[in-house]
């Protein structure tokens, strides 16, 4: 996927047919929208075109980081992603400017696809209603996608945020069609863990909104490589005497018979299930028997016997 930054970088493209969001979530409702951009663009021998913006229009905490909302995009096989700096200029665009000056003149839309509920513009006054007389005047054809409603809920990135801050994790992957992840940067940490008997990766995660403290079954992904292993979110409490709610959390993953050296690489750690709550242990070693229990509970309840060794 070719990844263009900027306005100015924008060019023409042949059959242009564009999803035009902020698609922080990627939820089901925002992957349908952008897989039928992909299947029109290649029926019609054209380009399928992202369009959106960053930082959050609405200041929202990103539930994807920009750089993790890339790669799911890209997952999906578009050809082109356009991100488009939500800076207080551009705020200040009318909405009729910015179909005719951006998305006809720039891109040369062919289709425009969103969702019902997108608004654009100025003070957030474009919608559908204005594109549907807009593309009468510049000839472009419009698809709006309705809102996706599960168990008789709207699918939104704002409700599978809370989800993931209340630790519902299960009740967030099936409004995302995929386990809740996180993308982070593999950073050097102190190295206590290794010196217990279980190295970890320590990730500086790219995005805001990370599941509540505690332990988790994970399926962790470097590059093309899907490895098993179990990560820790907290404050280290029998380290750091004591739990403080306040204090940045760390994270840490071990991941099952992996020696390789990896700092400085993007991984993503996707949640497969929640193996218990934060707890401070008396001494190192009552940490150590928790962490073979943890382990041991992760590989049975989650993962395949045969598939324990990673590769």
């Amino acid at each position: 996927m070719k990844i263009v930054y900027g306005i100015s970088n924008i060019k023409k493209y042949l059959g242009a047919v564009v999803a035009l969001g902020v698609f922080d979530g990627m939820h089901c409702g925002h992957r349908r929208i952008l897989k039928e951009t992909v299947t029109q663009a290649r029926k019609i021998k054209g380009h399928s075109v992202v369009v959106t913006f960053w930082p959050h229009p609405q200041k929202e905490a990103s539930l994807y980081s920009l750089s993790h909302r890339l790669k799911l995009i890209a997952e999906l096989g578009v050809d082109i992603c356009i991100v488009i700096n939500f800076n207080p200029a551009f705020s200040r665009t009318r909405p009729e400017d910015f179909v005719k000056g951006v998305l006809v003149a720039k891109i040369g839309a062919q289709y425009i696809y969103i969702g019902k509920n997108f608004k654009f513009g100025r003070g957030a006054s474009g919608d559908c209603r204005l594109l549907k007389n807009l593309a009468r005047f510049y000839h472009f054809r419009l698809k709006v996608f309705n809102i996706i409603r599960i168990n008789h809920q709207v699918v939104s990135s704002t409700r599978i945020r809370r989800l993931i801050s209340d630790g519902k994790l299960s009740a967030a992957e099936r409004l995302l069609f995929k386990p809740v992840s996180v993308l982070g940067t593999v950073v050097k940490g102190d190295s206590l863990a290794r010196r217990l008997g279980f190295p970890t990766a320590n990730i500086n995660p790219h995005h805001e909104i990370l599941p509540p403290r505690g332990i988790y079954a994970v399926r962790v992904i470097i590059g093309k490589k899907k490895l098993q292993g179990v990560c820790y979110i907290g404050s280290r409490p029998t380290i750091s005497k004591k739990i403080l709610k306040g204090r940045p959390k760390n994270i840490e993953v071990h991941i099952f018979n992996f020696k390789r050296n990896i700092y400085g690489r993007a991984v993503e750690i996707q949640f497969l299930g929640k193996i218990r709550k934060e707890k401070k242990f008396a001494t190192h070693q009552d940490l150590v028997r928790q962490v073979r229990i943890d382990i041991l509970h992760a590989r049975d309840k989650f993962f395949l016997p045969l598939a324990y060794h990673n590769s």
